[in-house]
């Protein structure tokens, strides 16, 4: 007999478990990711809400003195892994990389203690004052320029999706000297970003350790910057959900509030009226990327949806049988199999149904539940998936989408083995 899926989801979280911390799936990645990691503790605090906050905890232990939580914690070291704690070179013990991630960790957190509330709240006293942190590096360092802006396309998590192609033009990779990926040898090379963009994203870090990680540096002199709505709207949603946590811990939550006042004000800047949606942006030029992504559908997630953007989400969606895709299924550069150029991301796609949710919209939650349901129903706990045919792509047997099953997916399977 099968086992039942949300015990397979369960025995993944258990398997990629570290004690602390969760890897994403073994081989491909064998450290502790930013986002990931989030996502993993969301999952555990339905069946192990310690463990959940032990993840948080070990997560937000590698923050950097300026704030920062970084994107990679080296926990281990892995020669499996490219590139690795020497590459970086960012220092910290136990090592990390140089950059951060989304920031959904406030977000996650807030869903987690709504769970229980009574047994969470002297967990959720601790990590607050380093959420706090976190976001006023956030507003201090990455949204100088308005909207939340990344120095690397690793930063925003959707790593070599179209709307970084502006800013990639602009950045020297042909210096960056041999090496060799590790990514490759574990997946197949057409679901992953091209050399010709990893020598630039290599480029980058090279950067970022020439001037020590100055964050402030690599924003003001660094060869990529670029206005990202996804992260734009992740921490606009986290800045609320991070009040909400503060007011159940009797904080003074007027500078978060502030936070997110002054976020929500710099939206315009990232809407653009030729694409009729929400639109990266190169700082450095001032041009738009002109392609429409799932992070500009995150806006659903933060409240700041729009009649235009729900003209293109419809078509978007309706433009593939399986969740919505990463990259809008009509664009030229459309690829379905290759990482954040096409695929669909159960992970996103429960950020999205948060959002449809919170907003009233039902009928849109449950569709993409169901669709991403089907996904992980035909073809196990896959990374992504190629929306057009269900493919499953990317690592497996993936942590965050077993923690988005238990927490999210799963329910129509659970309702239809009630009715059946």
């Amino acid at each position: 007999m099968t086992m039942d899926l949300h015990e397979q989801a369960r025995q993944i979280l258990r398997q990629n478990d570290r004690g602390g911390y969760t890897l994403p799936t073994h081989g491909l990645y064998p450290y502790q990711w930013n986002w990931d990691s989030a996502f993993a503790a969301w999952g555990f605090a339905t069946f192990d809400l310690p463990r959940a906050w032990d993840e948080i905890d070990t997560l937000l232990a590698s923050q950097w003195d300026d704030g920062m939580v970084p994107h990679i914690i080296f926990h281990d070291p892995d020669p499996g892994y490219f590139p690795g704690p020497d590459v970086w070179s960012a220092g910290g013990d136990p090592a990390t990389s140089g950059i951060s991630q989304p920031p959904v960790a406030a977000t996650l957190v807030r869903l987690i203690y709504e769970m229980n509330p009574d047994a969470s709240r002297d967990r959720l006293a601790a990590v607050y004052p380093k959420l706090v942190e976190w976001h006023r590096w956030w507003h201090e360092v990455r949204c100088v320029h308005g909207p939340a802006a990344i120095v690397h396309p690793w930063e925003s998590g959707r790593d070599n999706c179209p709307d970084w192609d502006i800013g990639m033009a602009n950045v020297d990779g042909s210096k960056v000297g041999d090496y060799t990926r590790r990514d490759t040898g574990h997946v197949d090379p057409s679901m992953r970003p091209k050399k010709s963009e990893y020598d630039r994203y290599l480029a980058m870090v090279q950067f970022g350790k020439s001037v020590g990680w100055d964050q402030k540096r690599i924003v003001s002199e660094g060869p990529f910057l670029m206005a990202d709505p996804g992260i734009t709207f992740i921490l606009l949603r986290a800045h609320h959900d991070l009040a909400v946590l503060g007011h159940a811990l009797d904080q003074d939550t007027d500078e978060i509030e502030g936070w997110e006042t002054t976020l929500r004000a710099a939206l315009p800047m990232i809407w653009n009226d030729d694409l009729q949606g929400y639109d990266a942006k190169d700082l450095r030029t001032g041009k738009f990327a002109r392609f429409l992504g799932s992070g500009a559908f995150l806006a659903y997630l933060a409240n700041a949806a729009r009649p235009e953007l729900d003209t293109q989400l419809m078509r978007v969606w309706n433009a593939v049988p399986y969740g919505i895709p990463s990259a809008d299924p009509e664009a030229p550069i459309f690829d379905a199999r290759r990482y954040w150029r096409g695929p669909t991301w159960p992970v996103v796609n429960s950020l999205l149904a948060i959002g449809f949710r919170d907003m009233g919209r039902a009928d849109l939650e449950v569709r993409l539940r169901r669709e991403t349901a089907e996904l992980i129903m035909k073809n196990g706990f896959s990374e992504y998936f190629d929306p057009t045919d269900a493919t499953p792509c990317g690592g497996a047997n993936f942590t965050w989408t077993a923690a988005i099953w238990l927490t999210w997916a799963g329910q129509d399977y659970e309702q239809a083995k009630g009715a059946a």
